[in-house]
């Protein structure tokens, strides 16, 4: 019964998850506890600076617009999973093109906002603070681009004939959590680190 009634359900576990789901949140679990650890040390470190480098080195109004299109990046993946959902493969792709731009954007804000930090003489081996701003931006920003790419082998996979009407949409939903996930954390530091 218990290996028959395994194969019977495919990928779902015996609590009716989906364990390519579940694996996805232990793993977003573990990103939590390692971007937690990461926002700690900032914090710790945030007001360990050297001359003029503190605060008011931070560049409010375009981190406030790249964070707006981040997070405005989250409605489009849901937009893009409902279409795709729905049968309308043409507007899901545009959705998920969307996300990606909107991710590239982001992605191009943070490329100048630390060639500014540079430019002022703030660099990793300044002190603690740069240290802990880069690395955990520097992470963060890897992230991204982790979901860019991932968003645009889900986009080729859509041109090959997935995600149609009746398919399994598990490629999307997964993508969307992780993207969802990034974003939150990005509020995070965002709050936490520029805000407060």
């Amino acid at each position: 019964m218990s290996t028959h009634g395994s194969e019977q359900h495919g990928h779902h576990l015996y609590t009716g998850l989906d364990n390519r789901k579940l694996a996805m949140w232990a793993f977003l679990g573990s990103e939590t506890m390692f971007f937690g650890c990461l926002i700690l040390v900032m914090l710790i470190n945030k007001h360990n600076t050297l001359g003029s480098h503190g605060q008011e080195i931070f560049d409010l109004a375009l981190t406030s617009f790249t964070t707006f299109v981040l997070l405005t990046s989250s409605m489009s993946m849901v937009l893009s999973l409902a279409a795709f959902r729905n049968g309308s493969v043409f507007w899901g792709r545009i959705w998920l093109g969307l996300v990606m731009l909107m991710g590239i954007v982001f992605l191009g804000g943070q490329v100048y906002e630390f060639s500014e930090f540079v430019h002022h003489g703030l660099t990793p081996s300044t002190n603690l603070f740069g240290a802990s701003f880069f690395t955990l931006v520097g992470f963060h920003g890897a992230h991204v681009a982790i979901g860019v790419l991932w968003l645009g082998t889900v986009m080729l996979y859509s041109f090959r004939g997935r995600f149609r009407p009746g398919s399994d949409m598990w490629g999307i939903e997964l993508v969307g959590l992780y993207w969802h996930f990034v974003d939150l954390v990005w509020v995070a530091i965002f709050t936490l680190i520029y805000l407060i």
